[in-house]
């Protein structure tokens, strides 16, 4: 687990990801802070917040990396929990769903790790049926 300073550049990217609905590309970061920080700040900060386990990442539908804020213990996501991600065709927002996965064992392979991409229509872009 990395060891978090609680700087100024560090503050700005928690609070970033407190505020933020869906996961964010690290595109959208390099964007979003590029007055106040450099793009290896942002990445430095980013591998030790994953570190610590206070965001995670997965890879979306273009290949891009994007990060997204753990949540808290009790919500329906927790920290050590393994879930899927959404990716909208539509809109191309991205979302953390709420399910649990269970990755199963595998004789003679170890599993490390483990990413689900759903693709599809998110409810904002569905037509709503009268």
């Amino acid at each position: 687990m990395a060891v978090i300073r609680k700087t100024k550049t560090v503050e700005s990217l928690i609070n970033f990801f407190k505020k933020s609905e869906h996961p964010v590309s690290i595109l959208d970061l390099i964007e979003k802070f590029d007055t106040t920080m450099d793009k290896s700040t942002i990445y430095r900060i980013l591998e030790r917040l994953e570190g610590s386990n206070m965001i995670h990442s997965f890879i979306d539908s273009d290949g891009v990396k994007r990060y997204a804020q753990l949540k808290d213990e009790g919500s329906s996501i927790g920290k050590q929990e393994k879930h899927p991600h959404f990716v909208c065709n539509d809109c191309g927002n991205s979302s953390c769903l709420p399910v649990k996965i269970s990755i199963p064992s595998v004789p003679d392979y170890i599993i490390e790790s483990a990413e689900h991409l759903l693709k599809g229509i998110c409810k904002n872009c569905t037509p709503q049926v009268k």
